[in-house]
């Protein structure tokens, strides 16, 4: 018969792990939520804002090159009219047979646009390797209704399927520096131009 402080630490490890496998709080180092910034950037002449969340390893680095196997938030704001677009942008560097991803969706719900970037087959020296480039569209409606984050779920046409989580407080970070540079914008707008000298 177990004792009652066996029971109690079985119950609190089982609340615990229930706690965990919630999506409201997806696994995250602690070095990427203190380095969770978003960087902004002006693009084509300053026609857009690039804003661009932090990398999050979604596998291990292949080969240990570090620009390799992780996924991230961007954002674009056209800057004469004001409109934003959303992706979930994901690089896989892999071995074996070319995977060819393909589509995405709300995992469980809607599918949502897919966008392939790149393929590059990396060698085939002692059996091939391929790195693609690839993301998701995701509504800014989406990303407002989603404050306990979200996942992305990805299939190739070679079968295979990878969840992406995006955390709640990533997806809060990436709508902060959109609004801000959103307002920024209108404000830039609304100033009145300066008199000739």
């Amino acid at each position: 018969m177990k004792t009652p402080i066996a029971l109690a630490a079985a119950a609190l490890l089982l609340a615990a792990l229930a706690g965990c496998a919630g999506l409201s709080s997806p696994p995250m180092p602690p070095n990427v939520l203190a380095a969770a910034t978003v960087t902004e950037s002006v693009e084509q002449d300053g026609k857009f804002i690039a804003l661009v969340g932090p990398r999050r390893l979604h596998a291990e680095r292949f080969l240990g090159v570090a620009d390799t196997n992780f996924d991230l938030l961007r954002s674009w704001i056209d800057t004469r009219s004001g409109e934003t677009a959303h992706q979930l942008y994901v690089e896989d560097s892999y071995f074996g047979a070319e995977r060819n991803w393909e589509a995405a969706r709300i995992q469980g719900g809607p599918a949502l646009r897919f966008i392939p970037i790149s393929k590059n087959k990396i060698t085939c020296d002692n059996g091939c390797s391929y790195a693609e480039e690839f993301a998701a569209t995701l509504p800014d409606a989406l990303l407002r209704a989603s404050p306990h984050g979200l996942a992305v779920s990805f299939t190739a046409q070679s079968g295979a399927e990878q969840t992406i989580l995006v955390p709640g407080e990533l997806i809060a970070r990436q709508l902060a520096a959109v609004d801000m540079a959103r307002a920024s914008l209108r404000t830039a707008s609304a100033a009145p131009a300066s008199p000739p000298r």
